[in-house]
């Protein structure tokens, strides 16, 4: 018997006519802990995915005024409850094989929003300093990159610094650039991440991409703070 990977609650999945012919995903949440986790839904931003009204929000519309260097992101859940505590489980407490609870949503958004758009996009992950990856194990960013059926390329670097989550909104805005290129991309790129909050690591590391031969960067996060 199956067990869900969150709860550890058994997996039972009934036979009916409906489905015996048919080959399904495996589950690997139990139906409790997959409702518990709230999509995106309705209207969003076009820019950025924040639930809104309109096309643009607020934040993506000072980011155009300042000259904005992200064609788009797409983001599946919302960063709050049951999806929040998954990925501080998942990133910050070592749980590597939580990763697999975001796959099928991850695959989905991938082929709906992107793979149909751009048939050379690579797959670029946000990359950790030395010392944040020796801390944590993993880069999360490159763990969920490899879920998706493209060419994943390692192109970017980055320097050592304090860490996103002890900074306040403002103070991400303010910091230096951490990102450098390690070879020039030549063709657009979907970075894949865990979590948009104020889109600046996100920018920044279009900033470098676009600086070497990048046309055209666009994102794909699991969920929108």
């Amino acid at each position: 018997m199956n067990f869900c990977l969150y709860c550890y609650e058994p997996l039972e999945k009934s036979l009916t006519w409906s489905n015996w012919l048919t080959v399904e995903k495996k589950s690997v949440l139990c139906s409790t802990c997959a409702e518990k986790m709230e999509k995106i839904t309705g209207q969003r931003c076009k820019v950025c995915s924040r639930a809104w009204n309109s096309s643009l929000c607020f934040d993506c519309q000072q980011w155009r005024e300042l000259g904005d260097n992200m064609e788009r992101n797409y983001s599946i859940f919302h960063y709050d409850g049951m999806v929040r505590d998954m990925i501080t489980q998942w990133k910050f407490r070592g749980d590597y094989i939580l990763r697999e609870i975001f796959r099928n949503e991850l695959q989905i958004a991938f082929e709906k929003q992107f793979a149909g758009n751009d048939s050379s996009l690579a797959i670029v992950p946000v990359p950790l300093s030395k010392n944040r990856m020796s801390e944590r194990g993993f880069n999360q960013s490159l763990a969920l990159a490899e879920m998706l059926d493209a060419p994943v390329k390692q192109v970017l670097g980055r320097k050592t610094g304090e860490k996103q989550a002890t900074k306040n909104r403002k103070a991400r805005l303010k910091r230096d650039n951490p990102f450098f290129t390690t070879e020039p991309l030549q063709q657009a790129a979907l970075i894949v991440d865990d979590i948009y909050t104020t889109g600046t690591t996100i920018r920044q590391a279009a900033q470098q991409l676009k600086l070497h031969g990048c046309p055209a960067v666009y994102s794909l996060t699991i969920a929108r703070s």
